[in-house]
């Protein structure tokens, strides 16, 4: 069995991002597994098919076969499952259409996977700022992207720097929401669905990927909508399974925490990174009970801006 050829898919989703062009080449200098072949699958989301010849463009620099999907439809759902939909391989990863991938990621990825037997594996995101992004903001690291865990587990996950082991049960005809494939949280209810079937998460700490952080995304208001966005992503889960008390107990929570939140950012407004933290933090909370109440998220993806995946 060791000697046999591994085959692994890397799906990268694109709407309108010429970055794609060096999230193409970084894949083709990053070391491969040994006795691995490897397939990348561009799934573009635009409505005409922009990315084709950025990626025709580069097809003979790469040193793998590439799959070129149109699936214009302005959902980023429709784009992750083309990519599952698409995906032949023992394993599938995602990275996003703006990242890099260090030299080893994908050996990295594969030996957690190999090592753990997760269903799935999560790897870091190394946010890297421009001069002109404020000072609180660098200092802070608000950006970069790592698991959370709880009570000694990672319970959900995302699609910017993660390996999927595609014959894994709990995977098995597990597509993402099209529902939320304009809002975004798509991938965090995938990965919670996924972990509710028995799938495991692992992190694999050295698999790192890069990404910058673009001028529009620089400000306190990008980050607020994108707390809230998350915030309304995990109440509708809690909603999901609670009713009647719980329900309840669960928006009282979720408001204590905001208003100490609040109280907290008070208490530390000399401090402007401590501050905005908690600011950020209790617009999350102020998200969750916005998703346990039901109401409408916040849309991302489609009528936006052009330059997010």
């Amino acid at each position: 069995m060791a000697s046999e050829t591994l085959h692994i898919d890397i799906g990268v989703c694109t709407y309108r991002r010429p970055e794609l062009a060096e999230t193409l080449r970084s894949l083709a200098s990053m070391k491969v597994p040994e006795r691995t072949d490897i397939r990348v699958i561009i799934a573009d989301n635009d409505t005409d098919p922009s990315a084709r010849g950025l990626v025709e463009g580069l097809r003979p620099q790469m040193p793998f076969e590439i799959l070129y999907v149109h699936c214009p439809h302005s959902n980023i759902s429709i784009a992750r499952n083309c990519c599952l939909d698409n995906s032949t391989g023992d394993f599938l990863a995602f990275l996003d259409d703006d990242e890099t991938v260090s030299g080893d990621w994908l050996v990295r990825l594969l030996d957690t996977a190999r090592g753990t037997g997760a269903a799935a594996v999560l790897g870091p995101v190394k946010a890297h700022y421009a001069a002109t992004a404020p000072g609180w903001m660098r200092g802070g690291d608000f950006h970069s992207t790592l698991p959370v865990w709880v009570k000694g587990e990672i319970r959900t996950g995302y699609t910017c720097n993660a390996l999927l082991k595609r014959d894994a049960p709990s995977l098995l005809g597990r597509r993402f929401k099209l529902a939320l494939g304009k809002s975004g949280g798509e991938d965090t209810d995938f990965f919670a669905g996924m972990h509710q079937a028995g799938g495991t998460i692992a992190f694999s700490p050295e698999a790192w990927v890069h990404e910058p952080v673009p001028e529009n995304r620089a400000s306190l208001a990008w980050l607020a909508k994108r707390r809230f966005r998350s915030g309304q992503t995990h109440g509708r889960l809690l909603a999901e399974k609670s009713n009647g008390l719980r329900q309840a107990w669960n928006v009282c929570l979720a408001c204590a925490k905001s208003g100490f939140c609040a109280t907290a950012a008070l208490l530390c407004f000399p401090s402007a990174a401590r501050r905005y933290r908690f600011v950020l933090r209790g617009v999350l909370h102020a998200g969750v009970i916005s998703g346990l109440l039901g109401l409408k998220e916040i849309e991302q993806y489609g009528a936006r801006e052009v330059t997010s995946p």
